[in-house]
């Protein structure tokens, strides 16, 4: 039996549709945004430099190939920046499918708590397992990059996510890079955030305080696409560094609804910094007519959308279906097999109408109890 990424993308577009195609409260909005959605769906943004967009579904290993991999007996180390939330935890569930069915054992798995010189230390110490594979996002691209020279220039096969360290190339330095549609999926926020305020109001924007290729271009994408709103004005931006997302982005967002007091909108990079938006929302009692917008699906903000609360909707990534991809590159790389230089998965449009649908396409499993009974 074959392996292929088969995440399905006709179906979340389908998936998609019929939410954005839904009223996002009693109320119907004038403002559809049904086609914009199905366009950013089709036509996913090229890499970092240039590189052609390759579909993760378009990846495939024969029987005879897998049957070649799990002879090697090889092994794998998984380098993060940081695994605190639900799409790390995700990501690293498909990464481990994929290994899984390969027959790759992970003898590593690291957490640099999004510091550079951490997770350097990290590469350090897993180059002395011997790894043939690693699979890693940079925390900081350049910082990082004398490390993960030194782990190719030792023969270890790198798989990137979201971002490759500075001056890298792929086919040459690592395999391939794996990323989401993040220009997309911030497209898809602001598509929401306009249909939900029905093409009027201000609101302020929470990006990440970071040179990280993925959360640059959600912030490019939300400012292309609010541009067509022109009754919509961006009011305040301040960026989130972190390590604490929730609480830096609580204390910027309530620094916003104060200094803005008629604020209509809050869009945060993520969706634990978004976790502090609410946070401040919810303590400055603000009003039940606040929009909030996001990227990626975590438990606590959909709840909040579950129960018909601030958050409207999401541009999702599906960070299972990349970090399964990210799983067969490393079969690529096993066998030699020439591999797409840009490998990603298109953004998901996520309301409260597909929420529980759109969860497995997701993260991988089906929507947890508390979720499900949260809708009803």
């Amino acid at each position: 039996m074959s392996i292929e990424i088969s995440t399905s993308i006709r179906s979340l577009m389908m998936v998609a549709a019929v939410a954005l195609s839904a009223p996002l409260a009693p109320n119907a909005y004038a403002i559809d945004v049904t086609q914009q959605i199905k366009e950013i769906e089709n036509s996913p943004a090229d890499g970092p430099n240039g590189e052609k967009a390759v579909l993760a579904s378009d990846l495939k290993l024969t029987p005879e190939e897998i049957e070649q991999i799990k002879t090697k007996n090889a092994t794998a180390a998984i380098v993060m920046h940081y695994t605190a939330s639900d799409w790390a935890k995700a990501q690293m569930a498909g990464q481990k499918k994929a290994l899984d069915e390969l027959g790759i054992k992970i003898i590593a798995t690291t957490d640099a708590g999004y510091k550079a010189e951490q997770q350097v230390a990290d590469i350090e110490s897993v180059m002395a397992l011997k790894p043939d594979i690693i699979i890693s996002v940079p925390a900081e691209q350049s910082a990082t990059a004398a490390a993960y020279k030194k782990a190719a220039a030792a023969g270890i096969k790198i798989v990137f996510l979201d971002q490759a360290a500075a001056g890298m190339k792929p086919g040459t330095d690592y395999v391939s890079l794996v990323s989401s549609d993040n220009r997309g999926m911030g497209k898809v926020a602001a598509l929401l955030m306009a249909k939900a305020l029905n093409g009027k109001g201000e609101i302020a924007l929470i990006p990440h305080a970071s040179d990280l290729f993925a959360t640059k271009e959600r912030v490019v994408g939300f400012k292309e696409a609010i541009a067509a709103f022109p009754d919509i004005k961006v009011v305040d931006e301040s960026g989130v560094g972190g390590p604490d997302f929730a609480g830096e982005s609580e204390r910027i967002a309530s620094a916003m609804l104060t200094g803005h007091p008629t604020l209509n909108g809050l869009w945060a990079v993520w969706d634990v910094p978004t976790e502090g938006v609410l946070a401040a929302a919810r303590a400055a009692g603000a009003s039940t007519d606040l929009v909030i917008t996001t990227c990626d699906l975590g438990v606590n903000i959909s709840l909040d959308m579950a129960k018909n609360g601030y958050v409207k909707g999401t541009g999702s990534q599906r960070p299972f279906g990349a970090g399964y991809a990210e799983g067969i590159l490393a079969g690529y790389a096993l066998l030699g097999k020439e591999a797409p230089p840009y490998v990603v998965l298109p953004a998901l449009a996520v309301t409260r109408d597909n929420l529980i649908d759109a969860w497995p396409q997701s993260n991988g499993d089906q929507a947890p109890d508390i979720l499900v009974k949260a809708m009803n």
